[in-house]
């Protein structure tokens, strides 16, 4: 049997990819950083602060449908480099924001930006990387995640305190993603397929949504994302304006803490995470996802327990929730290969396009407007059980505090999401094999006197 084969560029064109992706995350964790400014500015509640969350991420999930289809017929450099442009341009435009709702449609016009990136390039790198390379290729990919976090959390503060405006961050943020847009449109694309041990045919799927709904795994990969994002998109929402008001911390020391919480450990373990994944699963078949599953419970219990201790150490607090923060890192590297693990070359742009539009809505879009009604309803619990008069910043911080708890609750139903779909995981990998197998094309002999 061919053996599979790694594209010559695939380094190089990862390196780009990653880039890119840390300026995705970069430009859409600004407005977590400088929420508090922002309420002050606009007189906001954190509903409407969740609100705001949620519509950036409702619009990236329903564009990101469309445009997943297109990565699997349309060429993806050119999907990649419009949607960096279009995402930095509102970027900037975000900036200019007046009140509340125009910040609100123009993150929506960021969202359809970056709702073009996430289903090409990982379509691209299942094309650059055979099947026993791509959790290493997917964590380095992934690392642009909490570089981005890292990156924005580090410097955001300082941006805002330098130039004493919330603004100058978005119009600084829009440069670099307008830059990498050019060298994105000059990538080399792999054949769709090439990395594959069985070759499979290069004609558009029948029914391909039909033939994606109707693996098993992929409805548990899913249902564990969609909990992991609704954890995810709580914690990188409000960890910053919880450490301001619940500790007490300035914004610059609130987005650096929030920095190492969800960037420093994502460095460790999207890196290690991506190796060890690659070797459980050469071991045993359903070694990423029960890999996954475990994270999850240590991710679960460590941020549970963080939370869970009303007096503790800000840097206690910060050490345990890091640590938890660090094993949640392993679903990327465990969920994202085990898609292409089980859904065909020709149609994993479309199944990354739905895998998200379930997460982004159902999950991220709820994350932060859940979190945000939770945290007004538990700060008016609070001002009611002090029998005090008027709400204050007091009641704010514990509502906030409590309404967090629901970020280990989450992860734990991502823990039993993944233990199901490790269940049917072998099943639908060597049904992909099988379906492939039959449809596999002439070799290039063959197809050469065919023309002649």
């Amino acid at each position: 049997m061919q053996q599979p084969q790694q594209a010559k560029n695939a380094w190089r064109v990862l390196f780009l990819l990653f880039l890119a992706n840390m300026f995705n995350f970069f430009d859409r964790t600004i407005p977590a950083i400088i929420i508090e400014p922002l309420r002050m500015e606009w007189d906001l509640s954190d509903f409407q602060l969740g609100l705001g969350g949620t519509a950036f991420t409702v619009v990236y999930a329903l564009a990101g449908i469309q445009l997943g289809r297109m990565a699997d017929v349309g060429s993806r450099r050119k999907i990649m480099g419009w949607g960096l442009a279009v995402w930095s341009g509102f970027t900037a435009l975000t900036g200019a924001a007046w009140n509340f709702w125009s910040f609100l449609i123009i993150r929506m016009g960021v969202g359809v930006g970056e709702a073009s990136y996430a289903p090409a390039a990982n379509s691209l790198i299942g094309d650059l990387f055979p099947a026993h390379k791509r959790a290493r290729a997917m964590g380095i990919f992934m690392l642009g995640l909490p570089l981005g976090l890292l990156l924005a959390f580090f410097t955001v503060g300082a941006m805002v305190e330098a130039f004493d405006s919330w603004r100058a961050p978005f119009y600084i943020a829009a440069v670099p993603g307008l830059l990498l847009a050019v060298f994105v449109f000059m990538i080399k694309e792999p054949a769709r397929g090439a990395a594959e041990v069985v070759k499979t045919s290069a004609a558009p799927v029948d029914k391909p949504m039909r033939k994606i709904f109707a693996v098993r795994t992929f409805w548990w990969l899913t249902l564990a994302g969609l909990a992991y994002n609704f954890a995810s998109y709580a914690c990188n929402s409000f960890m910053v304006p919880m450490l301001q008001r619940y500790f007490h911390l300035s914004l610059q020391e609130a987005a650096v803490s929030t920095g190492v919480i969800v960037g420093v450990t994502g460095l460790v373990g999207l890196t290690t995470g991506g190796w060890i994944a690659d070797k459980v699963h050469q071991r045993w078949a359903t070694g990423r996802l029960m890999f996954g599953a475990i994270s999850m419970l240590v991710a679960a219990l460590a941020t549970g327990y963080a939370l869970l201790q009303e007096e503790i150490e800000i840097g206690l607090f910060i050490a345990v929730f890091s640590i938890g923060w660090l094993f949640s890192y392993n679903y990327f590297t465990s969920v994202y290969t085990a898609i292409q693990d089980v859904i065909e070359p020709r149609l994993r742009g479309t199944a990354v396009a739905l895998f998200f539009a379930c997460l982004y809505l159902l999950g991220g879009g709820m994350g932060p407007v859940v979190v945000g009604l939770m945290s007004d309803h538990f700060a008016e619990a609070a001002r009611v059980a002090a029998g005090a008069a008027e709400m204050n910043e007091v009641f704010k911080a514990q509502g906030l505090h409590d309404a967090m708890i629901s970020i280990p609750v989450a992860l734990l139903a991502a823990m039993a999401a993944l233990l199901m779909g490790a269940r049917y995981f072998v099943a639908d990998s060597k049904r992909m094999e099988a379906a492939m197998a039959a449809d596999e094309p002439e070799d290039a002999s063959d197809q050469a006197a065919a023309t002649a």
